[in-house]
């Protein structure tokens, strides 16, 4: 189906043929007509296949028939080409579009997940209504207040926002939620990931239950059908890639390597393929600018994105990124791996693999955009596996296996930047720390659960949306302290690890061995009735008593517990008590002899 078949309104179509849109994409064709029969609709289709227009433009197409029948007060304006020969039935279809009683506060509200999504559906509206008057305005956190609240003033047809934002100008009565006549959720798969379900519900129940319901996303799954059922949607479902869970113009392929070679590996596949612009994608916000400087180093020009960055910072690099500068290689989490939309990358490196197949999806998808080809290649190390076997059941085939053959690989470049060895690297994948480093053990620097930079599973937490990984970090260090005490033992239970640097405590002066004490001598007057008074407890430390340096209470060559206060019978030095001489001898402290 051609643009110029849907009859838009004239000033729409202009820009339309202006821009070079001719031919409607499958999402296109099958949601724009639903669209302007004023249908609730739930499109699914794969990245880079039009989503943004096919949601944008039939809301235009409605907006104007609207105000152009308020100006003139005629239901079809009289001079509009498309009708030129139109039938009486088509007259009455293009009637039809137009919002009832647009007001002039009316406005279409697009929620998305991230910033950099809420911006570039910002600029595709401007381009859109360019020749049509129609504004538009970007709301989302990070940014100074002062920009967003003066055009909600002024009024616009299009408010573009990420969940958060929107609801703190709401609270300060600056958005009124009852103008809205639409509202899209773009992504919303990626927002319910994302925690944003009770930001989505909460502003749902605060617009008009007339106004129309769309659902656009790669993937939707049953929570948010079942949300737009409980708000009165209905929607229409069109799901164009219902047997395809990949962009069929992207090839895609993996990589066996080590982990430690990925570094040579990547600059053997940037120096083979030259793109033009290319995507790398890690796991880790820690690793982005280890990746960067990492390239940077070796003569390939590249920045970074990841939620580390302030706002400022995030818009400049894309700047960079998209403009003519020679940056043409960006570093990211899966910030950038949904709904942007960057013309010209015709290559998507994974340096880990996704632990969500969806996200495999969606980073490939940056490539191979409005029928362009793409290539994308994964660094699959040993570490990968299990996430290789999430993503060939989600695509439901194996991913073509590709190799670099080694005189292509680079034999002398400078290392990736790394605190940490090799060795610490492995002893991290497999759930240990490195037990000789400072912080020892499951919980220290080189831990699973450490905060330290170029951490690994939980280091610094996922990016995506920035949540979570800084509270699950905290402990690290005192996890490590732990388990050091519990490694590190001498044998007098107080070894070099159990205090770094520490000498153990001397023996106080002018006492020789510690002999044990008579059981038929008299007892002392406070041990008598239970002892526990200060003197008596330092005693019995010094006996054997209470908690010593390696915090397990007891001393390492006696049967002494020093939680009893009154103290059970020591015995001699090697000799361990039983429970029967522990016993005796309480109850002849307690009754005597």
């Amino acid at each position: 189906m051609k643009f110029s078949d849907v009859h838009f309104h004239p000033s729409l179509q202009a820009t339309l043929d202006r821009i070079g849109f001719q031919e409607c994409t499958p999402v296109q064709e099958h949601t724009i007509p639903a669209i302007l029969d004023a249908k609730d609709v739930a499109g699914l289709a794969q990245t880079g296949t039009g989503k943004t227009a096919a949601f944008l433009l039939p809301l235009m197409e409605r907006i104007l028939r609207a105000q152009d029948a308020k100006r003139s007060g005629e239901t079809v304006p009289a001079a509009d080409p498309a009708l030129d020969g139109a039938t009486a039935d088509n007259r009455e279809t293009l009637t039809a579009r137009a919002f009832p009683d647009w007001a002039p506060m009316n406005f279409i509200l697009v929620l998305v997940p991230t910033r950099e999504l809420a911006e570039q559906v910002y600029e595709n509206a401007v381009k859109f209504g360019s020749d049509s008057g129609l504004r538009a305005v970007s709301i989302y956190g990070g940014v100074s207040y002062d920009k967003q609240k003066d055009a909600l003033r002024g009024g616009v047809e299009f408010v573009i926002a990420t969940p958060g934002r929107l609801i703190d100008l709401y609270k300060e009565n600056l958005v009124d939620m009852k103008q809205v006549r639409a509202i899209v959720f773009d992504e919303a798969d990626r927002m319910f990931d994302m925690g944003f379900k009770d930001d989505m519900k909460y502003i749902l129940t605060r617009v008009p239950k007339e106004r129309q319901f769309l659902v656009f996303s790669a993937t939707l799954n049953l929570d948010v059908l079942n949300t737009a059922y409980q708000f009165g949607a209905n929607p229409v479902e069109f799901n164009v890639s219902r047997d395809q869970a990949k962009a069929e113009n992207v090839e895609d392929k993996i990589l066996h390597v080590g982990q430690e070679e990925k570094g040579a590996h990547l600059l053997a596949l940037l120096k083979l393929h030259s793109p033009r612009q290319a995507i790398i994608f890690s796991n880790f916000k820690m690793n982005v600018p280890r990746i960067s400087q990492f390239l940077n180093d070796n003569g390939f020009p590249a920045v970074a994105i990841s939620s580390l960055l302030t706002q400022s910072q995030r818009n400049r690099v894309m700047e960079q990124f998209k403009g003519d500068s020679d940056k043409n290689i960006l570093v990211a989490t899966d910030v950038a791996a949904r709904g942007l939309d960057i013309k010209g990358v015709d290559m998507v490196i994974n340096f880990e693999l996704p632990d969500d197949p969806e996200n495999y999806v969606h980073r490939i998808g940056r490539t191979g955009r409005a029928g362009a080809k793409g290539i994308a290649f994964s660094l699959v190390s040993d570490r990968d596996v299990d996430a290789l076997s999430r993503v060939e059941g989600y695509l439901k085939h194996k991913v073509a296996t590709d190799f670099v053959e080694e005189a292509n690989l680079p034999k002398e470049f400078k290392a990736m930047q790394s605190d940490r060895s090799q060795k610490d690297f492995s002893r991290e994948f497999e759930g240990r720390g490195p037990r000789d480093s400072a912080g020892g053990g499951r919980g220290g620097p080189g831990g699973r659960r450490s905060g330290g930079p170029g951490g690994g599973r939980r280091d610094g937490g996922r990016d995506g949306g920035g949540r979570g990984g800084e509270r699950r970090d905290r402990g690290g260090e005192r996890g490590g302290r732990r388990d050091q005490r519990a490694e590190g033992r001498g044998p007098d239970g107080r070894g070099p690890d159990s205090r770094q640097g520490e000498k153990p405590r001397p023996q106080p002066s002018g006492r020789g061995p510690i002999q044990p004490r008579d059981p038929n001598a008299p007892m002392p007057a406070r041990a008598q009735h239970g002892g526990g008074k200060r003197g008596d407890r330092h005693q019995d430390r010094h006996n054997g008593g209470g908690r010593n340096k390696n915090g397990s209470g007891k001393h390492p060559n006696r049967g002494h517990d020093g939680k009893n206060k009154g103290g059970s019978r020591p015995q001699p030095v090697g000799k361990q008590a039983s429970i029967g001489q522990k016993v005796t001898g309480f109850f002849k402290r307690l009754f005597g002899n």
